[in-house]
């Protein structure tokens, strides 16, 4: 299993090795250990740009998930590709619903990567409610099982501690 990430802002330290030790941890919890996966944290402008690209809607939102190969084949068929998808994730998105929350950052953006490796393993919340309703449960299990999720985002202009 492969975790390709990219982070590209310099407002928040993020520490790349325990985001990319939890996404491989998602990925076996919904039985995708031999799957890879690219994970980007990116900013709101460019959010705003994808999603008004990609699904026709001018704003930002929190995550997007960009599938490469097909979650539901036929019986017997295997993947003509390990590669599952593209999770993309606004990071101060996730801060600012963290803090509407009352949650951690760290939590926030473990439940969104959660929902956008549920989207890549062919879970779709807005075809119907029946189906919103068994995502939202997977959802809730899968944050569950990954649990506790350890410190991964601080902000820049916080000091880092020596020691535990």
């Amino acid at each position: 299993m492969a975790v390709y990430l990219r982070v590209h802002l310099t407002r928040f330290a993020v520490r790349q090795s325990t985001l990319a030790h939890l996404t491989e941890r998602v990925l076996s919890a919904v039985g995708e250990s031999r799957s890879e996966l690219s994970l980007e944290l990116i900013g709101e402008r460019r959010m705003r740009r994808l999603n008004r690209e990609y699904r026709k809607k001018d704003r930002p939102t929190d995550v997007l998930a960009f599938p490469i190969r097909e979650a539901v084949m036929p019986r017997g068929m295997r993947p003509v590709t390990q590669m599952l998808g593209d999770v993309v994730i606004s990071l101060p998105t996730a801060v600012r619903q963290a803090r509407e929350a009352r949650r951690s950052i760290d939590d926030e953006l473990a439940m969104l990567l959660v929902h956008g490796v549920l989207h890549l393993c062919g879970y779709d919340h807005e075809c119907n409610q029946r189906e919103a309703a068994r995502m939202s449960r997977r959802e809730r299990a899968l944050f569950h099982r990954i649990s506790p999720v350890p410190r991964i985002v601080t902000f820049r202009t916080e000091r880092r501690t020596r020691g535990h």
